[in-house]
C-alpha cells in the first residue's frame, strides 16, 4: 500500500483541473520544457556591471568613492609639497646626487623628499584602489577590443599617477621619485561630470546641458590653474626655488593678462611649461565659452524654469497658447494686471513656438520682466508642464489661434491642451477660449468656457435691435478707470469716457452698505434706489443655495440677507468710502440751491400727480400723457412698490401664446397665424442652450429657403417680391456655419413680438449642408441666398436697397496674412464700397484687428478723425486699455472685433460670474425667472420726464424694467476750420435737398422713424429746446453755405440737363444712377432706392449707468433688463399700467417694446 502510493506522485494543484477535463496524466509523461530567461545577466561579470555601471544609484555611490579618491590624491600632493625638504635630492638610502644637463641639475626634478612615512602610505593605498577600480572598469567595458581601452586618456592618466606608487613598493630606492599626482586632477574633473549625469539618472530630472557646460568650464579653468601651479612649483626647483604660494601668484597674474613680472620661471623647462598651458588655455577655453554662449542663446530661446521654490512661495498663472503675437500678449497684461489683487502674481507663458523680437523686447521692458517668464514648450509635455509648475498654478488660460486658416483644427489643438493640462493637474483652474461652438461639449470639464462664434453672432443680432450692444459689452467687460477722454475739449469724450469706467461688481447683501438696507424689499425697489443715493445700477441676484443669476427677476421677487447682489458701478464697494454730509456743521451755513434737475431727480417716489384713472386705455406704449384739455398738467410717476404685489400675478405656461401682440386687436393681415412657441426641434450641434422661441408649426421645405430661386411653392426670384412687411437684416458669411444658429435665435426669441420680426437674408459664398438647413427651416422668415458681398447684382436681389441692417461677418479664409493686419483688406473695402452705394444702410462689420476700425467709412481729408488719431495716441501712451474707444464707428456699434472680448476670458479669473452674466444678456442662456435685455426710444411725448433718475423710477414703478444705459446721437459741432466742413454738407441746398427726401421716405416707411437722429450735444435740454435745436442747425448750415460759393436753385431745367450730361455731375448722382440701372436691368423696382440718402455727419456713443440727473434727449436709446415674462404675467393682458392708472398696450409700440 505504502509502496504503490509511492509510485504514483501527486500532481501539483495547478493542473487538477486540466487533467480532469482532458483525462488522467502522469507527471513523468509531461513533455513541457522549463525555460529560465536572462541567464547571461546572472554571471559574474554582469553582475559586476549591474552594480558598477547599469544601476544608477549603486554606480552614483562608486562614482562619488572615485571622484574622493581623486581628490584625496591631490591633497595629499600638496602635502607632501609643503613637507618637502630642499637640503637633499637623491634616492631612497642614497646621497645627494647632481644631474646636470644643458646646464641644469635634473636632480631636483627628478627626486624629491618624503620625510613621513604615513603620507606615503597613504598615497600607495589610494594608488592601490585606484589601479584596482581602473583595471576592473577596464574589464567590464571590454567589447573586443583592447586596444580602445588600453590608450583612453583616462586610462593613461592612471596608470603613470598610481602604477610608479606600487613600484616604490617592490623597490625602496625608488620611493623618494617623484610621481605627478597633480594630474589626477583631470581624472577629478572627468569623475564629476559623470557623476553629475548618474546622479540626474538617479533623481528622474531632465539633464540641464546649461549647468553641464558651465560645471566643465569652471572644472576646466581649476584644473589648468591647478596643473599649472604645480607643474611651474616643482620645475622651478631646480632654478628660483618657488613656494607653492608664489606659483599661485604667478598663474593668476599670468593668467588674468595683468604680468607684473616681479614672479617670473628661471627655467627653460618651466617657461616651455607655461607656453604650453597658455597655448591649452586658448584652444580650449575658447571652445568651452562657444558652447556655453550657444547654449546661452538656445535657452533665451526656449526659456528658462520656474523653480519648485518659487512655485511654492509664490502664485502664478500659466498661459498655453499655440503662437504669441504682441497683441494678444498685451491685452492679456494689461487687462490682468489691471486689478489690485494680481499685482504680485507671475505669468508663466508656455509656446511651442520661438519666441520673436517684438514679444522679446516687450517681456525685457521692467514692467514686464519680473513678472513674466517665457518657456518654449508644448503643453502635451509632462516635462514642460513641470517647468511650468502647473501643479502649483492658481489657474490656466488656454487660447486658441483665431488667425489659422483652419479654425476646427485650431479647436482641435486647444482641446488635446485642456485635456492634457486636466490630466497633469486635475486641480488646477481651466480657462479655455475656443472657435467653433460644435467642439465646445469636448471641454465642458473646464472651469469657464468662452466660445467665439457663439458670442459674436449674439453680439452682432443684438446690434440690429439693441444699437451699439456690442460697444456696451465690450465696455463693460474691460477693465477701465473712466479718465479716458477727461483731457479731451469734446464735451462728448468727458461724458462718454467717465461713463465708460463702469464695470460689474458683486457682493453680499448682508455685507453691503449700498444694499443692506433693502433686506426684505422687492428689487426694483431695492435697485431704483440705490441708483438714486449711491449711483449704482442694481442689475441681478443670485440666491445663496443656488448658483443661478437672475437679471432683473421683477417686484416678485424679495431680497434676503443672504442673496449675492451684481450691480454696475465705476468702482466696487470695497474700494469706495462713504462721507454723510453734515448738515449746519461748520462755518459755512449757506444753502445751496441745486438744479431743477436735480431737484426733480431727488424726489423720489413721490407722487407728482395723479390723474383720473377712468380713462380710456391707449394702445400707445409712449411715457407720456395722453392728450386732454388740461395742456398745462404734467405727467405723474408712480412709487416703487417695496413690497411683492402677488395678487396680480399668476404663473406663465410656456406652451401658451400670451405675448402682448397676440392680445391686442390688430388691423394687420393674418399672416402669423402659423406661428407658435416652442424650442427648437433640430440643435445643430451638442451643447446649444435651448432658447424658447418663435416657430413655423409646419417647418418650411428646403427649397422654399432660397431667396433668389423660384420653385414650385412660390415664384419669388427677389427679396423685393416677397413684400415683406419689416426691412430685412442681410447676414453676408462665408460658409453656414453652426455660429449662425445663434444669429437667428435671439431674432427669433419668444418674447419679440411676432408682427416686429425682421426677415433674415443670409447671403453665402457657399451653399450650406443638409443639417445647418433642417435647423433653420423651423424658424419664420428666414431665407439664404449664395452670392458674394462684392457683387452688386447679389447685393440688390437680397435686399439691400430696403434693408434695415447689413451684418458683414470677417471670413475665415482672409483671416490670416502675410502682413497680420492685412487679414481685413478685403472686408474693410467691401464695406466702402456698400457706404458709398447705401450711406443709410446701417453697416455693423466684423474685423480680425481691433486696429483697423479707424479706417471704416474712410474719409481722406476728414480732420475730425484725425483729431481722434492724436487723442487715441496720447490715451494708449497713458496706459488706457481702451484706447480705441473714441473711434467713432466703434462708439456707434458699427464694428466689432471678437479679440475685444477676450478680456471676458480673463476677467473671470477675478470675476467668476462674467460669463453666466454676458450670456444672458445676449440671449445664449435663459435662466427661469432671469429677464432680457431691450431697449425703448425716448420720444418727443416723453421727454416730460426730464431725466435719467425719473426714467428709472417710472420703469421700475410702471412695468418693473430696469435701465443700464443710454445710446445717444448728437450731430457734430460745427468749428470755422475748411477741414471740418469736407464731413458736413457744405450748401444749404444741399440740407433741404437731402431734408425734403427725408421726410418722403418717412412718409413712405414709418417703421424706419427715430433712425440716424441729430441732437445736440447737451443733454439737459427741454422738450421746448427742440424746435431751438432745429432752428440752430439751419441757420448754421445756411452760415456754412455763405463761406462756400452760393450754388443756384436746383431747378427742372437743372436736373434735365444733368442727366442729359449736359451739366457735371456728383458722384453721389453717379452711383445713384449706376444703382438703378442695375436694378432695372434685374428687372427691379427702383421704388425702395432713394438717391440722396445722405445726412448730416453725426456722432453715436454709449453712456452705461448715467448719474440720475443725466438729461435724456429726443431719440435717445434707453437699454433696458425686462423681467422675465415667461415666469410671471398679468392676469389681465392691459395690466401694464403707466403712472396715470391707464392701461397701456406696451408691446403695440416700438417705443417700449424693442425687445430682443
Amino acid at each position: 500500500m505504502v509502496d504503490l502510493e509511492s509510485e504514483v506522485p501527486p500532481l501539483p494543484p495547478r493542473y487538477r483541473f486540466r487533467d480532469l477535463l482532458l483525462g488522467d496524466q502522469s507527471w513523468p509523461s509531461d513533455d513541457r520544457v522549463q525555460v529560465e530567461f536572462n541567464v547571461n545577466q546572472n554571471t559574474f561579470k554582469e553582475r559586476l556591471k549591474l552594480f558598477f555601471i547599469k544601476n544608477q544609484r549603486s554606480s552614483l555611490r562608486i562614482r562619488v568613492f572615485h571622484f574622493s579618491l581623486k581628490v584625496l590624491s591631490c591633497i595629499l600632493y600638496i602635502c607632501r609639497v609643503l613637507d618637502d625638504s630642499e637640503h637633499q635630492y637623491a634616492c631612497w638610502g642614497c646621497d645627494s646626487q647632481n644631474y646636470t644637463l644643458f646646464t641644469i641639475d635634473w636632480a631636483p626634478v627628478i627626486w624629491v623628499e618624503r620625510s613621513k612615512m604615513s603620507l606615503w602610505v597613504l598615497q600607495v593605498l589610494v594608488a592601490l584602489i585606484c589601479v584596482f577600480e581602473t583595471i576592473l572598469l577596464t574589464y567590464l567595458n571590454y567589447k573586443g577590443n583592447i586596444w580602445e581601452q588600453i590608450l583612453r586618456i583616462t586610462f593613461t592618466l592612471e596608470m603613470v599617477n598610481n602604477v610608479p606608487f606600487l613600484l616604490t613598493v617592490l623597490y625602496a630606492p625608488l620611493r623618494n621619485l617623484f610621481i605627478p599626482v597633480f594630474l589626477n586632477c583631470w581624472l577629478a574633473k572627468h569623475a564629476l561630470e559623470n557623476m553629475i549625469n548618474d546622479l540626474h539618472r538617479a533623481i528622474q530630472r531632465t539633464q540641464s546641458a546649461m549647468f553641464n557646460q558651465v560645471l566643465i568650464l569652471i572644472t576646466t579653468l581649476i584644473c589648468l590653474m591647478f596643473t599649472s601651479i604645480c607643474g611651474i612649483q616643482h620645475l622651478e626647483r631646480a632654478g628660483n626655488k618657488l613656494s607653492l604660494f608664489d606659483s599661485f601668484y604667478f598663474c593668476i597674474v599670468t593668467f588674468s593678462t595683468v604680468g607684473f613680472g616681479d614672479v617670473t620661471p628661471n627655467i627653460w623647462p618651466s617657461k616651455l611649461l607655461v607656453v604650453i598651458m597658455i597655448c591649452v588655455a586658448l584652444v580650449v577655453l575658447p571652445i568651452q565659452f562657444e558652447q556655453l554662449a550657444y547654449l546661452w542663446m538656445e535657452r533665451q530661446k526656449s526659456g528658462g524654469n520656474y523653480s519648485r521654490h518659487r512655485a511654492q512661495t509664490e502664485r502664478h498663472v500659466v498661459l498655453c497658447v499655440s503662437s504669441i503675437k504682441i497683441d494678444l500678449l498685451m491685452d492679456f497684461l494689461n487687462e490682468f494686471y489691471a486689478h489690485p489683487r494680481l499685482q504680485d502674481y507671475y505669468v508663466i507663458i508656455l509656446c511651442p513656438t520661438e519666441i520673436d523680437s517684438p514679444v522679446r523686447r516687450v517681456l525685457q521692458i521692467p514692467l514686464w520682466s519680473q513678472r513674466v517668464i517665457y518657456l518654449q514648450g508644448s503643453a502635451l509635455k509632462d516635462q514642460d508642464l513641470s517647468r511650468a509648475k502647473l501643479d502649483n498654478a492658481e489657474g490656466c488660460f488656454i487660447l486658441s489661434s483665431r488667425c489659422e486658416v483652419d479654425r476646427t483644427a485650431s479647436d482641435h489643438q486647444t482641446i488635446l491642451r485642456a485635456w492634457a493640462v486636466k490630466d497633469f493637474a486635475p486641480n488646477c483652474p481651466l480657462y479655455v477660449q475656443i472657435l467653433k461652438p460644435e467642439n465646445k461639449f469636448h471641454v465642458k470639464f473646464a472651469d469657464h468656457v468662452v466660445c467665439e462664434e457663439e458670442f459674436k453672432y449674439a453680439l452682432l443680432a443684438l446690434n440690429c435691435i439693441c444699437p451699439a450692444t456690442s460697444t456696451l459689452i465690450t465696455l463693460l467687460v474691460h477693465t477701465s478707470t473712466g479718465l479716458e477722454g477727461q483731457q479731451s475739449p469734446d464735451e462728448w469724450h468727458r461724458i462718454y469716457g467717465r461713463f465708460s469706467g463702469n464695470e460689474i461688481y458683486n457682493i453680499v447683501l448682508q455685507d453691503s452698505v449700498f444694499f443692506s438696507e433693502y433686506e426684505g424689499k422687492t428689487f426694483t425697489y431695492a435697485s431704483f434706489n440705490a441708483h438714486k443715493k449711491y449711483g449704482v445700477c442694481l442689475i441681478g441676484v443670485s440666491r445663496k443655495d443656488s448658483k443661478n443669476i437672475r437679471l432683473n427677476p421683477g417686484h416678485h421677487f424679495t431680497m434676503s440677507s443672504t442673496d449675492t447682489c451684481f450691480y454696475i458701478h465705476v468702482n466696487k464697494e470695497e474700494d469706495s468710502t462713504f462721507k454723510a454730509q453734515k448738515k449746519g456743521s461748520g462755518e459755512s451755513k449757506k444753502k445751496v440751491h441745486l438744479p431743477v434737475h436735480n431737484i426733480i431727480a431727488s424726489m423720489g417716489t413721490v407722487v407728482i400727480d395723479l390723474q383720473d384713472t377712468s380713462s380710456r386705455p391707449s394702445c400707445d406704449s409712449t411715457l407720456n400723457l395722453p392728450s386732454d384739455s388740461r395742456a398745462g398738467r404734467r405727467g405723474s410717476i408712480m412709487p416703487v412698490p417695496e413690497e411683492p404685489d402677488t395678487a396680480s400675478l399668476q404663473t406663465c405656461d410656456l406652451s401658451s401664446d400670451q405675448s402682448e401682440d397676440e392680445t391686442l386687436p390688430s388691423c394687420d393681415d393674418l399672416s402669423t397665424e402659423g406661428y407658435m412657441k416652442g424650442y427648437p426641434p433640430n440643435l445643430p450641434y451638442i451643447g446649444s442652450s435651448p432658447t424658447h422661441c418663435h416657430l413655423l408649426k409646419k417647418k418650411v421645405p428646403y427649397c422654399c429657403l432660397r431667396l433668389e430661386k423660384e420653385c414650385t411653392h412660390n415664384n419669388n426670384e427677389d427679396a423685393k417680391a416677397y413684400c415683406f412687411k419689416n426691412k430685412l437684416i442681410i447676414v453676408s458669411a462665408e460658409t453656414a456655419g453652426n455660429g449662425l444658429y445663434n444669429f437667428i435665435v435671439p431674432l427669433r426669441a419668444s418674447y419679440r413680438p411676432k408682427k416686429d420680426l425682421n426677415p433674415i437674408v443670409l447671403l453665402l459664398d457657399n451653399k450650406p449642408d443638409v443639417n445647418f438647413l433642417e435647423a433653420i427651416c423651423w424658424f419664420p422668415l428666414v431665407y439664404y441666398m449664395i452670392g458674394t458681398i462684392d457683387n452688386l447684382d447679389d447685393l440688390l436681389r437680397c435686399g439691400v436697397s430696403f434693408a434695415a441692417n447689413m451684418i458683414v461677418v470677417d471670413k475665415e479664409s482672409t483671416m490670416s496674412a502675410k502682413e497680420d493686419y492685412m487679414a481685413d483688406a478685403k472686408t474693410i473695402v467691401n464695406v466702402q464700397t456698400l457706404f458709398r452705394l447705401f450711406s443709410s444702410l446701417n453697416i455693423i462689420t466684423e474685423l480680425t484687428h481691433p486696429a483697423n476700425m479707424r479706417f471704416m467709412q474712410f474719409k481722406a481729408k476728414d480732420s475730425y478723425s484725425l483729431a481722434l488719431s492724436k487723442l487715441e495716441k496720447k490715451e494708449r501712451a497713458k496706459g488706457s486699455n481702451l484706447a480705441f474707444m473714441f473711434r467713432l464707428p466703434f462708439a456707434a456699434g458699427r464694428v466689432f472685433s471678437i479679440g475685444m472680448l477676450d478680456t471676458l476670458l480673463y476677467q473671470s479669473f477675478v470675476k467668476d460670474y462674467m460669463i453666466p452674466i454676458t450670456r444672458l444678456l445676449l440671449g445664449l442662456d435663459m435662466t427661469p425667472g432671469s429677464g432680457f435685455l431691450c431697449a425703448m426710444t425716448i420720444k418727443q411725448e416723453d421727454l416730460w420726464i426730464r431725466t435719467y433718475g425719473r426714467l428709472y423710477q417710472k420703469l421700475c414703478s410702471s412695468v418693473g424694467d430696469i435701465p443700464i444705459g443710454i445710446y445717444r446721437t448728437e450731430l457734430l459741432d460745427p468749428e470755422p476750420c475748411e477741414g471740418r466742413q469736407s464731413q458736413l454738407s457744405g450748401t444749404m441746398e444741399d440740407y433741404e435737398e437731402v431734408h425734403e427726401h427725408k421726410e418722403v421716405r418717412e412718409q413712405r416707411e414709418p417703421c424706419s422713424a427715430g433712425r440716424s437722429a441729430l441732437h445736440t450735444p447737451t443733454g439737459e435740454h427741454l422738450s421746448s429746446s427742440r424746435p431751438l435745436l432745429h432752428r440752430k442747425s439751419m441757420q448754421w448750415a445756411r452760415r456754412l453755405s455763405r463761406i462756400g460759393p452760393r450754388h443756384a436753385p436746383r431747378t427742372p431745367e437743372r436736373t434735365r440737363h444733368q442727366r442729359y450730361g449736359l451739366l457735371p455731375r456728383s458722384e453721389r448722382q453717379e452711383l445713384a444712377e449706376l444703382v438703378k440701372d442695375r436694378m432695372k436691368n434685374l428687372g427691379l423696382s427702383t421704388d425702395g432706392y432713394d438717391e440722396m440718402n445722405e445726412s448730416l455727419s453725426s456722432l453715436s456713443y454709449v453712456l452705461i449707468n448715467p448719474s440720475p440727473d443725466t438729461g435724456l434727449e429726443l431719440n435717445d436709446i434707453v437699454y433696458i433688463i425686462r423681467q422675465d415674462p415667461l415666469s410671471f404675467v398679468p392676469k389681465k393682458s392691459e395690466s401694464r399700467m403707466s403712472s396715470l392708472g391707464n392701461s397701456q398696450c406696451v408691446s403695440a409700440s416700438p417705443t417700449l417694446e424693442s425687445q430682443i
